[in-house]
């Protein structure tokens, strides 16, 4: 990486400062875009400011009682972090695991890779005009790490040692170990002002309005109903080249409706501008009527090259009998995603295998030797079937075959029925009975509504085998509390993907994770093997050592049947008002992640609606 890698010994021995070159970081090659670039390619530099974007909250974040978008308790409106607080780094949309310097203007990694520095910018500002220092960005980090926010950010920051203030606008992060990937990690960690809360304990710091450095402000709210964000007017990096075309709105309004059909209805009578859809149903069959016909409304596909991510239904493995691999495996023969993608999602969907699907970490065929050096001192541990091919999901759509084959729905309950019978599982009396002659009865966990018939479709084949499968619709915050607790059976959970795979992977699966409350490992994966791989893909000082522990990995899960696959979409379907709201001419870029977040940021108001 030219340019980036400077050495810190003067630093540490009370020298001069080294000299700093480094606009950004990237993690295994040069950045994209040279110093002084002038802006991004996939905005427009001279987008005009103005005007409102209306938007609707997701349902499962749809209502809010807090603005601390940090702490465990309470639910915070959404958009708020990405509006309101900025970060050392930014990231690039058409580009991976590259950061450029937004509150910091500069970045320097020492050579043996056990700090990051990071020098602010001297303009930079919070929203009540206090300076951005270096002692608000280790009051951020002593905070994240404090007993008051999501565990997670611990297993994120498991190895950052300390955020030490140098001077009042250099900052650096100790490392426990040499990890490419943390001067990323901290760099986009938000940032906030020691003045936030008063000096309150965190926990305390609920509805008091924070004080960030972000392009927008908390504007009116109605409780219930909305909320909106008001543009910065004097937002410090308006004129920065990470933020040029950017921030064009003055208002951003997230409303909230109740359910899933009033959203829909709101949509059609034009209460708001743009909304996300997940449901094939209703991309296919309910988005009708006059906006649509009058091309008010438009249904955009826009089409990116993100990795497929693991959206799975997750088996809670503390739990008996989920706490056994065959009886894991059995539930997963028995879902047709064949029949559901024929006859509920309109052919729209590929399925789901393994965690790193459209990347090259994804593990195909047989283990390398590579690989199979790194698996081979956990033979004993683990199950045989992960020295061979990697997994594939059963399918149900090959021609029936004699005596039901492997590839038919049959074929695959038989083996399923198999499968729970070594387990000590057998039907008795029209239910499965295990020894104590106790049925198996399981509860699906969901937020809100719509994923019933998806899983009744499940349920019936489950009961084939007779085993009981029971959907319990919670609201949210009833959910959440539930997921925190690790209180169900079998939850739906989307994981989003990556290109570069690092520490949070710790958080998903590691076995530290999987007794901590409230952790991202809501499977409760605690393996020796999976510890280890974890480490050194996150260890790896290169892509080629990277490589091998990640496919290594994915082998590990996906034998582990800890997932039961579902699905993903190769493109993003939002429905959008063309007549109020414009985007740039080169559309979406390849990895923006969330469609609505890239157009709060780049799409822009039109000046005049067309004629109706």
């Amino acid at each position: 990486m030219r340019g980036l890698l400077i050495g810190l010994s003067g630093l540490l021995l009370g020298m001069a400062p080294p000299a700093w070159a480094a606009h950004g970081y990237a993690l295994w090659g040069d950045l994209r875009q040279p110093a002084g670039f002038p802006a991004f390619a996939y905005v427009n530099p001279e987008a005009p400011k103005g005007g409102e974007i209306r938007l609707v909250s997701n349902l499962r974040t749809s209502t809010f009682d807090k603005y601390n978008p940090f702490t465990i308790k309470g639910s915070a409106p959404a958009y708020l972090s990405e509006l309101m607080f900025d970060s050392l780094l930014t990231g690039a949309l058409d580009e991976t695991a590259a950061g450029y310097g937004l509150l910091a203007e500069d970045v320097a990694v020492a050579p043996d890779g056990l700090s990051a520095t990071f020098r602010l910018r001297p303009e930079a500002r919070f929203h009540n005009g206090d300076p951005v220092l270096a002692a608000d960005v280790k009051h951020t980090f002593d905070i994240l790490m404090g007993p008051f926010t999501s565990p997670a950010y611990k297993t994120l920051l498991e190895d950052v040692a300390a955020c030490e203030a140098l001077d009042a606008r250099t900052v650096r992060f100790r490392f426990r170990k040499p990890n490419r990937e943390l001067p990323l990690t901290v760099g986009g960690l938000p940032v906030f002002s020691r003045a936030w809360g008063a000096g309150k304990p965190f926990d305390k710091v609920v509805t008091d309005v924070p004080i960030g450095s972000g392009a927008y402000r908390i504007g009116p709210v109605r409780f219930g109903k909305d909320i909106t964000y008001l543009r910065d007017k004097d937002y410090w990096a308006r004129d920065l080249n990470v933020k040029r075309g950017m921030d064009n709105f003055d208002r951003v309004t997230v409303k909230i409706y109740a359910d899933n059909t009033a959203r829909l209805e709101a949509l059609k009578a034009g209460e708001f501008d743009a909304m996300r859809f997940f449901s094939a149903g209703d991309w296919a069959r309910r988005l009708t009527g006059r906006k649509f016909e009058s091309g008010e409304l438009v249904k955009g596909e826009f089409r990116h090259r993100l990795p497929s991510g693991f959206q799975s239904y997750v088996l809670n493995t503390r739990r008996p009998p989920l706490d056994d691999r065959r009886v894991r495996e059995a539930l997963g023969l028995a879902m047709d995603y064949e029949w559901l993608n024929r006859q509920m999602f309109y052919g729209s969907y590929q399925r789901v295998n393994g965690m790193f699907g459209n990347t090259d970490c994804a593990a195909t065929g047989l283990p390398s030797p590579q690989e199979l050096a790194l698996l081979e001192p956990f033979r004993a541990s683990l199950p045989p079937d992960v020295f061979g091919p990697m997994t594939a999901p059963p399918r149900t759509d090959a021609p029936d075959q004699e005596g039901g084959g492997p590839s038919t729905l049959r074929g695959n309950l038989r083996r399923a029925r198999d499968l729970l019978r070594e387990a000590g599982w057998t039907v008795r009396d029209g239910a499965l009975r295990n020894a104590k002659g106790e049925p198996m009865v399981l509860e699906s966990l969901m937020a809100g509504e719509g994923a019933s018939r998806v899983e009744n479709a499940w349920a019936r084949n489950l009961q084939k085998l007779g085993i009981a499968l029971r959907m319990r619709p919670t609201d949210f915050a009833l959910y959440q509390q539930r997921l925190q607790k690790f209180d169900f059976d079998i939850v739906t959970i989307n994981y989003a993907g990556t290109h570069n795979p690092g520490q949070e992977y710790a958080d998903i699966l590691g076995s530290k994770a999987a007794r901590t409350e409230d952790s991202g490992n809501i499977a409760g994966v605690s393996s020796p093997a999976v510890d280890a791989l974890v480490a050194r893909m996150v260890g790896a000082a290169s892509r080629a050592e990277q490589l091998p522990a990640c496919r290594a990995l994915d082998r590990v899960v996906a034998h582990g049947h800890y997932f039961v696959p579902q699905w993903m979409a190769p493109t993003h379907r939002m429905v959008y008002n063309a007549w109020r709201l414009q985007m740039p001419a080169g559309g979406m870029p390849p990895y923006a992640a969330q469609p609505e977040t890239w157009a709060i940021e780049t799409w822009w108001t039109r000046p005049q609606a067309p004629a109706r």
